[in-house]
């Protein structure tokens, strides 16, 4: 990593460079504020609401009769999932890692959850090595690379538009997600 072989590294160091949003995140039974605060306890109060406007929290956060004091419940159940990981993005920001880890940050949120995780993703990425493990291929389009894997073997390498182009297994998934979106239904009522 960045030139050196981590098997010269201590662990410690190691994991002081990598932040993970993982597929589940853990809330504790306490306030929104506590919560972020868990990426960095000794962090201030700036830098705090620094995360959560960057983790695209802020909107959440001001339509609550308590705001960032608001409890979150036993593990997280008065939140969204959306929320969550929002909440997992703000953490991360605190720690201040230079490699981020999403792990199928989006993968249980509805359309519009996910649009907002992917803002935050692709604005918190901004200046960090990140990576994105995903099933969800619209949350990698403007990955610099992309691996694909199958049956835990590396069968393409590109970006996004490259491996459109060369019509393998990537462009197979790609055409197979965009039918099912197609076909998903729509709003009730317009809603």
């Amino acid at each position: 990593i960045d030139g050196q072989d981590i098997s010269k590294v201590s662990q410690d160091s190691l994991r002081r460079a990598i932040a993970i949003v993982p597929q589940d995140t853990v809330l504790f039974n306490t306030s929104i504020r506590e919560n972020i605060a868990y990426g960095n306890p000794s962090v201030s109060d700036e830098a705090i609401d620094r995360a959560i406007r960057m983790a695209h929290l802020d909107g959440f956060i001001a339509a609550l009769p308590q705001g960032d004091q608001t409890l979150v419940g036993e593990r997280g159940l008065k939140v969204s999932g959306g929320e969550k990981q929002r909440i997992a993005i703000a953490r991360v920001l605190l720690k201040g890692a230079p490699i981020l880890i999403f792990d199928e940050a989006t993968s249980a949120l509805d359309s519009r959850a996910e649009a907002a995780i992917v803002a935050a993703m692709r604005e918190v990425s901004s200046g960090h090595t990140s990576l994105v493990i995903a099933h969800r291929l619209s949350t990698i389009v403007d990955a610099d690379t992309i691996l694909v894997l199958d049956e835990g073997k590396l069968v393409e390498q590109g970006d996004h538009a490259q491996l459109l182009q060369r019509g393998g297994r990537y462009a197979e998934l790609w055409a197979l997600q965009q039918s099912e979106h197609e076909k998903a239904p729509g709003p009730i009522n317009g809603e």
